[in-house]
């Protein structure tokens, strides 16, 4: 097993994904859509011998790529999804120390919108299909490479609508990896020693946007008015941002935190008041990990008014909803109590939350992958606060997990760098997860 061709152009391919703009406003006028880069994957991977099949989803430019590497001729296992989406947010070049699209490789890092999120992992999946292909390998089951598109507006037209229109397309498919998950958290322990734990997801919390609407009598902005679609709006709004939802542990977050407690000896105990400050122990990822605890409503947008003297007929708000597993009757009940009689609500998007148990073989295989190229390193599970489009294959009965492995500096913010200015991703990282991902794909 030798994972050099793989190394040798995998920095290249992800910062040539980084090049193409495939920025996802989630507006249809705005986006530029993945055709392009699509295309171009498809034909590294034709160049090497793969048949692929491109897929435009729903609309014209949203590409999605397949290309599948069989399996044993006698093996009776399910196949293996690997998932990376082409899309990225938007960015704004005047903001950024580097154009955010150059791509470009300095300071040891591959610099670009998209470098962790995540075109770090469609390189890296991108390298190891092309070197099985050319050296003719046979892995222990049907290898399934997906480059999908609009992950990062719900997947409405990406694996959302694969899912629901071409389900054939994941025939056989019993287990998925994608991203957001396999990168380290390097930890003190008692002994003064320090260990790094590379998180795995096993869950995602549940994805909302939630439209308020108040309607009220319009009317000139002089008189009395007992009722005001912008103060029912605006105080519904108030309400939903100041207010606290219970904290709830579930089975992905408890083993995370006792396998944390069990390394470093904190107290990370999940039934004491003070968890959440304990949490920022953990440095930056704090952030992540305390917005598994408890569902959160963030409102993100305001719309009311078409002139300074007139009272709206209308007034809208849009918040942000993230609803853990098993919560999501439960939290709507608090959100009718929040939002009160006169203001309505409806889901622009609703996706529901994923949990699945940290064991079995291809847990096993995610560990000792990880253990092959770091002694001291340890595979945890953890939910991840925000979603992925493990939300759509889970629909098909297929479990799913986030397997990205990075080795990480013990002082990045990884967190930060999600959307963030001057998102980058270490080349060593890179370089040290295709290894780690060859050996997980040659034993799952």
């Amino acid at each position: 097993m030798s994972s050099q061709r793989a190394t040798e152009e995998v920095v290249e391919l992800v910062s040539q994904l980084i090049r193409f703009d495939t920025t996802n406003t989630g507006e249809p006028e705005t986006t530029k859509g993945e055709a392009e880069c699509a295309k171009w994957v498809a034909q590294q991977l034709e160049d090497v011998g793969y048949t692929t099949q491109y897929v435009e989803s729903g609309r014209e430019g949203r590409g999605n790529v397949f290309a599948r590497l069989p399996g044993p001729p006698d093996s009776d296992r399910g196949a293996l999804l690997i998932h990376a989406h082409l899309d990225v947010v938007p960015a704004e070049p005047s903001d950024w120390s580097v154009h955010p699209f150059s791509g470009a490789v300095k300071d040891g890092y591959i610099w670009g919108r998209g470098a962790v999120d995540m075109k770090d992992m469609a390189g890296m999946a991108l390298a190891l299909a092309r070197q099985f292909k050319r050296d003719g390998t046979v892995p222990p089951r049907e290898l399934v490479f997906a480059f999908l598109a609009d992950e990062e507006a719900g997947g409405a037209w990406g694996s959302h609508w694969l899912v629901e229109n071409r389900p054939d397309l994941f025939e056989g498919v019993t287990e998925a990896v994608g991203e957001v998950g396999g990168f380290s958290l390097t930890v003190d322990r008692p002994d003064g020693t320090q260990k790094r734990l590379y998180l795995v997801e096993t869950a995602e919390k549940g994805l909302g946007w939630m439209r308020l609407v108040a309607d009220a009598q319009a009317g000139h902005g002089s008189f009395l008015h007992s009722d005001n679609a912008v103060t029912e709006v605006a105080e519904a709004v108030a309400r939903i941002g100041r207010h606290t939802f219970p904290l709830v542990m579930t089975d992905s977050v408890s083993q995370f935190l006792a396998e944390v407690s069990a390394e470093t000896g904190l107290d990370f105990d999940p039934t004491s008041p003070d968890l959440e400050t304990a949490l920022f122990k953990l440095g930056n990822l704090a952030r992540i990990i305390g917005a598994t605890l408890r569902d959160t409503a963030n409102p993100t947008m305001l719309k009311a008014g078409y002139k300074a003297n007139v009272i709206p007929q209308k007034a809208e708000a849009v918040v942000d909803c993230r609803v853990l597993p098993g919560r999501q009757q439960a939290f709507e009940r608090e959100i009718d109590e929040l939002i009160g009689p006169n203001v309505t609500r409806e889901w622009i998007t609703h996706l529901d939350s994923y949990e699945t148990r940290f064991d079995g073989h291809l847990v096993d295989a995610m560990n000792n992958a990880i253990l092959a190229h770091d002694e001291n390193g340890k595979t945890v599970p953890y939910m991840l606060s925000a979603g992925t489009d493990a939300k759509a294959f889970a629909k098909l009965g297929i479990r799913c997990f986030g397997f990205a492995p990075l080795q990480l500096p013990p002082d990045l913010d990884f967190a930060a760098l999600f959307h963030g200015v001057d998102e980058r991703v270490p080349v060593d990282a890179v370089l040290f997860g295709t290894k780690v991902f060859e050996h997980f794909l040659l034993h799952s």
